[in-house]
């Protein structure tokens, strides 16, 4: 790497124009309709639980509480199973191949839920299309990471969180006009429309050169960065990186340049759920309900699909000029002061009289539905919209910061040769976390009210911003092969700031 980085920087500004994106923007839209298809499965129990809890529900799929509990958090178990199989997917078969076959769940989970006929299928069904989500989300960021440049990666990094919140938006809309057996039907379509495109995508150059093919690496970097590419220099980074990288053992992981990458992409993922951004919004309703805001329901999904849209897309054009460290500064702070108006107004907001709802679906139906009517009439004030106004700006910090970043992160400072186990690591590590938090959410709510959970997730919003100030380091404009080095190193880059910043166009 150290003979060929003079190169690269001596190289003229004119010849870094010949990169073409558009069969890489093609490669990253063929993968990330895997994200569209989880952030679709994610949400999917949302408009249809409350048909089968409805007394006009076939006996057969009618749901009591402890049903329609696990079919709502079922998905998470999938979903950190899944992560665990790509750890060993990742490296058996390739980044491309395991989110191609993350596509056999997906078709079979739905295909049960659309013609259920009894309980077990539908919850066989809801587990099996978690189990596709956790592997796309363990396996995509990691393949756009390895075919993308640095000029464009931190936009692309973004792309699987923008089109997750597309799936979820979808979802929603039809369900405003498509019965639930349909809803299951249309969400076939993504998963294999992406097996199909990813036929012709190339693999990642990275995985052929490690698998010593340099010759298919050369004729998928070309495609990927267009006919009039120079290859040979990236290759050979590529190559240098894969060539000082042994097969993991226990004692490299005490070494700084394999546990620190690690240990901070398994700290983000946990703090990024730990933030409660997942109890918040499957709880949106019942939340807004005891906190005393009035909000039809059809208007929720709107509301927060819309605010969590704009956000990432600010995430993804802020990505690689503001750098990744600001925006996480920026997330942490919008988080922090809405989550403390949130833990202030919710301890000087009385909690609604009665005996209190003894598990999840309790809290999430009946507690709306018994103060539903008090809430509409009373009169809207000022104050009533302060809980409304600070769960969009969480909401908003949220997916414009630690939400994209986390998983771009991931991708960028996970060293190569742990790359695809530790990958399905830190996805495990995540669903598990938002499983375990979205059960404590309502057993703490139940004994305290929302002044616990809020105060519980303002302090760790200090503590994500600690850890970017002291942990995260600044990935903006650097190749992956550098970002390597800087763990190497334990220090600092290895190429000044002044040369790294050229980008391609």
């Amino acid at each position: 790497m150290d003979e060929e980085t003079p190169l690269l920087h001596r190289r003229p500004a004119s010849s870094e124009s010949t990169i073409k994106n558009s069969k890489l923007f093609l490669a990253v839209f063929s993968a990330v309709l895997g994200n569209f298809n989880f952030g679709y499965s994610l949400v999917y129990s949302s408009p249809v639980l409350s048909v089968f809890k409805s007394p006009d529900a076939d006996p057969r799929l009618r749901m009591g509480t402890e049903q329609a509990a696990w079919f709502g958090s079922i998905y998470s178990l999938g979903a950190a199973a899944g992560g665990l199989g790509a750890m060993l997917l990742n490296d058996m078969v390739g980044r491309k191949m395991s989110i191609m076959m993350s596509a056999v769940p997906s078709t079979v989970g739905y295909m049960l839920m659309g013609g259920a006929v009894d309980l077990w299928m539908l919850h066989l069904g809801r587990f099996l299309t978690g189990v596709a989500g956790g592997m796309t989300a363990a396996s995509i960021p990691v393949y756009i990471s390895e075919i993308s440049h640095k000029g464009v990666r931190g936009a692309l990094g973004s792309c699987p969180q923008i089109t997750a919140v597309f799936g979820a938006l979808a979802l929603y809309a039809l369900a405003l006009v498509v019965p639930w057996r349909w809803l299951a039907v249309a969400g076939e379509v993504p998963a294999l429309l992406m097996v199909v495109l990813l036929v012709f995508m190339p693999s990642s150059p990275r995985r052929l050169l490690s698998l010593g093919r340099p010759q298919k690496a050369k004729e998928a970097l070309r495609w990927l960065r267009g006919d009039q590419y120079n290859t040979d220099i990236e290759l050979s980074a590529i190559q240098h990186s894969i060539n000082t990288q042994t097969r993991l053992t226990l004692s490299q992981l005490a070494t700084p340049n394999y546990y620190r990458p690690i240990a901070i992409s398994v700290v983000m993922r946990f703090l990024q759920q730990m933030t409660g951004i997942t109890p918040i919004l499957v709880y949106l309703e019942p939340i807004f309900a005891k906190s005393k805001v009035s909000l039809e329901p059809r208007f929720d999904a709107a509301i927060v699909g819309g605010v969590r849209l704009l956000s990432v897309v600010v995430a993804a054009s802020l990505m690689d000029k503001a750098g990744r460290k600001a925006l996480l500064y920026t997330s942490s702070m919008l988080m922090f002061v809405a989550s403390l108006t949130l833990t202030m107004n919710s301890h000087t907001t009385p909690c609604p009289p009665g005996p209190a709802p003894p598990n999840l679906t309790t809290l999430s139906y009946d507690l709306h539905n018994d103060i539903g009517s008090a809430l509409e009439s009373s009169p809207q004030s000022a104050a009533a919209l302060v809980p409304l106004i600070s769960t969009i700006i969480f909401i908003f910090g949220y997916a414009m910061g630690w939400g994209p970043i986390t998983w771009l992160l991931m991708s960028e400072v996970l060293p190569l040769v742990a790359r695809g186990v530790a990958s399905g690591l830190c996805v495990a590590v995540s669903w598990l976390t938002a499983f375990m938090l979205t059960h404590a959410f309502t057993h703490l709510v139940d004994r305290y009210g929302l002044f616990a959970p809020y105060l519980l997730f303002t302090v760790v919003c200090i503590l994500c911003l600690l850890f970017n100030a002291v942990c995260i380091p600044e990935t903006r404009g650097r190749s992956l092969e550098e970002i390597e080095e800087y763990f190497r190193t334990g220090r600092s880059f290895t190429i000044n700031r002044s040369n790294s910043t050229a980008q391609p166009s």
